[in-house]
């Protein structure tokens, strides 16, 4: 606890240093207390980063973290921010969660807090997974079995063509970019596509002959890249509420974009079921 508690003290202090307003967590706050019924699902107002991780940590977390609160009260959103798994108890306080590079999930929650999430999660909360939320993560079997995949290995920061599903070329989250552009980021190769599992939407996929989508640091581990298939962001009705993933997230310039504004409060609005 007194090493979490370290740690969030260091995010919020980052925070601070960039001038960010950030509500953090107190103890005072009401227990667990997730009701049974649906959350509101009208206006976006609160919602949880959680950024603890049990494997590789991105450096770049902490920025993150800032820019997230930035973006959210940007347009009207409180974030708040933590690496203490314990604020589980009061996640109906808030209508979503983003999971910002979350490696090893089921490592940083016990029993309790796992059943806690699910518990909130089926009451109608929305859950989003950035970059490294879909890494290492076997040790939980049904976030595994949430985000649909594993991670096999990644690339270098680089431009590559993304192309927008045209069945889903509408929607808010890519609406006005299809049918494809170009775009800036660290592209993860999953262990399999998620297109085809039940209740998932691929909004985005990649063009791997634009770019070399395993680094040569995987390259000598055997990384293998994904073909033709290769969903970089997906969203999924799942045991009746909402996931959203992205790729984007190893750095904050890949999100400090004109689209990439979009696709986060856009994927929020989607997960909490705000009409567009």
């Amino acid at each position: 606890m007194i090493f979490l508690s370290r740690i969030v003290g260091i995010v919020i202090t980052v925070l601070l240093f960039h001038g960010f307003s950030v509500s953090h967590l107190c103890a005072h706050e009401d227990e667990d207390q997730t009701s049974k019924s649906k959350l509101n699902n009208g206006e976006l107002k609160r919602v949880l980063v959680f950024s603890k991780t049990a494997w590789y940590r991105h450096p770049a977390i902490p920025e993150l973290n800032s820019f997230l609160v930035r973006l959210c009260s940007k347009y009207g959103i409180q974030a708040d921010v933590t690496e203490s798994p314990e604020d589980f108890g009061r996640l109906n306080n808030y209508q979503a969660v983003i999971f910002n590079s979350t490696t090893d999930i089921g490592k940083s929650l016990d029993d309790k807090q796992r059943k806690q999430l699910k518990d909130w999660y089926h009451a109608g909360g929305g859950i989003m997974g950035l970059h490294a939320a879909a890494v290492h993560h076997n040790t939980w079997p049904w976030w595994a079995k949430l985000v649909g995949c594993g991670f096999n290995s990644d690339s270098d920061f680089v431009k590559a063509k993304l192309i927008v599903d045209s069945e889903n070329k509408n929607h808010p989250i890519v609406k006005g970019y299809g049918p494809e552009f170009y775009y800036t980021a660290d592209w993860t190769n999953h262990d399999r596509s998620v297109t085809g599992l039940s209740g998932v939407k691929v909004l985005l996929r990649i063009d791997e002959s634009t770019y070399d989508p395993v680094r040569d640091a995987f390259k000598k581990s055997g990384g293998k890249p994904m073909g033709k298939d290769h969903p970089v962001c997906w969203i999924r009705e799942f045991e009746d509420s909402r996931f959203f993933y992205t790729e984007l997230g190893h750095e904050v310039k890949s999100l400090d974009t004109k689209f990439g504004h979009q696709h986060l409060i856009e994927g929020l609005r989607w997960i909490v079921r705000v009409d567009n």
